[in-house]
């Protein structure tokens, strides 16, 4: 056991390792002081890591594009809406415990009761969160996790990162994304040495999030001047607007964006699974400012 544990801080400290080195070689170069407004412009951006991130995002957008897309096409086909939509609830509920830790620490005790009553509501009477029945009993949904939490705690967001596989980020959310991966506890429970649980959901998550937006991703990737920085942009408005929502105490603060069966006279959204940015994927984003086509020539590159 402690030479698996000693092997993985090993692997972990290489990786970081390697991502760092990585990112420092990849470093864009300040603008002069004599081009003031240049170098206001590169500091408002805060993407030092530029060229890197600029190459790990064509990187995961060749996989969204030859990859992911296609199963999730065949998902969409394959499946009815309804499914899809319990799917989306099971996933929902599995990143409830890692939601309910970030309510406490962010010392929201409402919040915290409304993650704990869907949880146990949904688990049961929803059969496994396959129905979301808290929210029709005034339980609404709303987005926790370490990044926000952070936030919360006054730890400035750092620079913009561009994670392989992950997609839009930066420092402090990367750290968050790592600290509720440990919390998790579906993180540690394995089946004859592996997590199925954990590789299942996650594979799931990531089709989840491409399936209802296919092409509304494709159209953004078209129209925008630059995809790169319109996401970029589009995922600073978003973690801007989820941490006002946390600040507010509001109860209420999932972006709506996922087709709801039930919906009459069009698709109703419901809310997102936590925790999912999967690959160059940021459905939520897209649906936040309104749509993708809406969003590609509305959002003016940083």
């Amino acid at each position: 056991m402690r030479r698996r544990i000693r092997g993985f801080r090993t692997s972990a400290a290489a990786i970081v390792a390697g991502l760092g080195a990585t990112l420092l070689s990849g470093c864009a170069t300040p603008p002069p002081k004599s081009d003031p407004d240049a170098l206001a412009d590169y500091k408002a951006t805060n993407d030092p890591f530029e060229p890197t991130n600029r190459v790990f995002y064509s990187i995961n957008d060749g996989l969204l594009t030859y990859v992911l897309t296609p199963v999730a096409r065949g998902y969409n086909y394959a499946l009815p809406q309804p499914v899809r939509t319990g799917i989306h609830n099971v996933l929902n509920n599995l990143g409830s415990p890692v939601q309910f830790a970030n309510d406490v620490l962010e010392t929201k005790p409402r919040r915290a009761g409304d993650t704990f009553v869907r949880f146990l509501v949904n688990s049961t009477v929803g059969v496994g969160g396959i129905f979301d029945v808290a929210k029709s009993i005034g339980y609404p949904d709303h987005s926790a996790d370490g990044g926000l939490t952070l936030a919360v705690w006054g730890i400035p967001a750092g620079p913009y990162l561009y994670l392989p596989f992950f997609g839009p980020s930066g420092v402090r959310d990367g750290i968050g994304r790592g600290v509720d991966s440990a919390v998790n506890p579906y993180t540690w429970v394995t089946f004859n040495g592996v997590n199925h649980l954990n590789a299942i959901s996650t594979g799931l998550s990531a089709v989840d999030a491409v399936a209802p937006h296919i092409d509304d991703l494709k159209k953004l990737n078209e129209e925008a001047l630059d995809p790169y920085a319109t996401q970029r942009s589009l995922y600073r408005q978003l973690q801007q607007s989820r941490l006002k929502a946390i600040e507010d105490d509001h109860r209420a603060t999932v972006p709506d964006w996922y087709p709801d069966p039930g919906a009459t006279g069009g698709a109703k959204p419901a809310t997102p699974a936590h925790n999912t940015l999967p690959l160059p994927v940021i459905s939520p984003v897209v649906s936040r400012a309104g749509a993708a086509s809406t969003a590609a020539s509305a959002a003016a590159p940083q």
